[in-house]
């Protein structure tokens, strides 16, 4: 990669300085709040003060504290990297004013407990050359900084992190070629559902035009079973769930309680329900205030009527958690009964799904009632409450299968991020493999061209969704459009509520 100094972009706070790489120019690190740290742990974000002479934004800031998925993984902590974890990273075709170019604003996932963009699977270098567009990526807290439900601390940290980046987009992106009245978000996973939060919350309106939200989880908190969680969090330190209590703990210290506590949710299923067999314990809080109520019911009311949409899914979702869990090929019927009872719609969801899919082994029902009760459903419900608030949303199924492994993994959840951003090393090596790397190219061309289209234009390709016709673009290597696939599913789902998760009395 061929890299020079680029021209210096006058910000709010100050002079900064990035590089150019290929054709584009490249800031990273632009803080855009103080860091969280010493008297402001756990508070809401504050405005970065200005500084004096040029900022050199070379490098990508330090992620937040944060935690693996899973014991098996390696942590993604890094105790060296600073403090300065609200920062901003802006690929841009020309930083000029007057350019002003659609914007994309990158959300990442990782079950709100980790995620960083430095991730090389989040390079936006061909989304931005390719759409002639500007795309900023943000770190966010996570994990117990970000999502616990802590004593004296704001609920939703990380989402208020999101609004200030969003807000330091409004202020500053002009002036880097981008036209704030053109912002389109777009997030996969936790980052889809952190999209969904955002278009409930009433601090975030105005803010952005439009958003793609990919794989939206269906896993929101009540304050009551978020409180407890926090509780047995901070327990696992011998501590209670205050601000005075854990800011005494280094903050990359801290995701031991939680990778600790994940390890063991399955202990308190009679407290927290489906979430204590999800191992994270951590989602959005339906506090009423920072998020007043679920995504669903505030797009039902019409609180993003005059955001346009996309929203969409894996064909697969759940194949990869699988995966990760060493389940694959070796479910059998006692626990596909465990996953109906406790994921599944309904009074009867047993007998609703052996009905709904008569031919499929126990393994498969395992997969699917997982994937519509964490995924899917609550993909399609959200589009359906868009439509029914006076919105516009387009519908989407993603069911190429990623052909690593002889393809085991399926159409898996996370094979869009690197259609979406055209990179296939990491994440989209492990999931596509080289000997497949033209197909996948062929189809990432597709799919950039969609979300780009849609951010420029608000047309990706394809028509809105309504509830009679069920409109739905089918991205795989011959793309169509057709009526929402998943039929089966939807039936045995069209009455359930996606509400927030209760605490259970004991």
């Amino acid at each position: 990669m061929t890299t020079e100094p680029s021209s210096d972009v006058v910000t709010v706070a100050g002079v900064v300085r990035g590089r150019r790489e290929e054709g584009l120019a490249v800031f990273r690190g632009i803080p855009f709040a103080e860091p969280p740290v010493g008297g402001l742990r756990f508070a809401a974000p504050q405005p970065v003060r200005r500084w004096e002479g040029t900022h050199e934004t070379f490098e990508f800031g330090p992620p937040p504290p944060q935690e693996p998925l899973s014991p098996a993984m390696p942590a993604p902590i890094d105790a060296t990297g600073g403090e300065d974890w609200l920062t901003v990273n802006v690929w841009t075709p020309d930083p000029d004013p007057a350019a002003k170019r659609p914007v994309m604003v990158w959300i990442y996932g990782g079950a709100y407990r980790f995620g960083s963009v430095d991730d090389p699977a989040y390079d936006a270098s061909r989304l931005a050359r390719d759409g002639n567009l500007v795309v900023v990526t943000f770190n966010h807290r996570v994990g117990m900084e970000g999502f616990a439900r802590i004593e004296g601390a704001p609920a939703n940290r990380g989402l208020l992190d999101q609004v200030a980046a969003l807000k330091w987009v409004r202020e500053n992106i002009t002036a880097f070629g981008g036209d704030p009245d053109q912002v389109t978000l777009f997030g996969e996973s936790a980052g889809a559902g952190s999209i969904a939060s955002l278009l409930a919350m009433p601090r975030a309106r105005g803010l952005f035009r439009r958003a793609i939200a990919q794989s939206v989880p269906g896993t929101f908190f009540s304050d009551e079973l978020a409180a407890d969680i926090a509780t047995a969090l901070a327990g696992e330190l011998g501590l209670r769930p205050t601000v005075g209590d854990l800011s005494a703990v280094d903050p990359h210290k801290l995701p031991r309680a939680g990778l600790a506590l994940g390890a063991r949710m399955n202990q308190y299923a009679d407290r927290w329900g489906p979430i204590a067999l999800s191992s994270s314990p951590y989602s959005p809080v339906v506090d009423g205030e920072v998020l007043p109520t679920t995504p669903w019911q505030a797009l039902a009311d019409g609180a993003a009527r005059d955001v346009e949409l996309i929203i969409g899914h894996t064909r697969d979702e759940f194949r990869l958690f699988m995966a990760l869990g060493g389940l694959l090929g070796q479910v059998g019927e006692e626990l596909a009964v465990a996953a109906l009872r406790t994921f599944g719609p309904g009074a009867d969801p047993g007998h609703a799904y052996r009905t709904a899919f008569p031919d499929a082994p126990a393994e498969r029902i395992f997969e699917l009632v997982q994937s519509d009760w964490l995924f899917r459903m609550p993909s399609l419900h959200l589009a359906e409450a868009q439509v029914a608030g006076g919105g516009r949303a387009h519908l989407y199924e993603l069911t190429w299968a990623a052909p690593a492994n002889g393809g085991a993994l399926g159409a898996c959840h996370a094979l869009d991020i690197p259609l979406v951003f055209g990179t296939f090393g990491g994440l989209g090596g492990q999931l596509i493999g080289p000997a497949h790397l033209d197909e996948a190219a062929a189809l990432s061309g597709l799919v950039r061209a969609a979300w780009t289209s849609f951010a420029t234009t608000g047309d990706p390709g394809w028509p809105a969704y309504d509830t009679e016709r069920r409109p739905t673009r089918i991205l795989d290597t011959e793309p169509m459009t057709t009526t929402y696939p998943e039929e089966a599913s939807r039936r045995l789902w069209q009455h359930h509520v996606f509400n927030a998760l209760p605490l259970i009395a004991s």
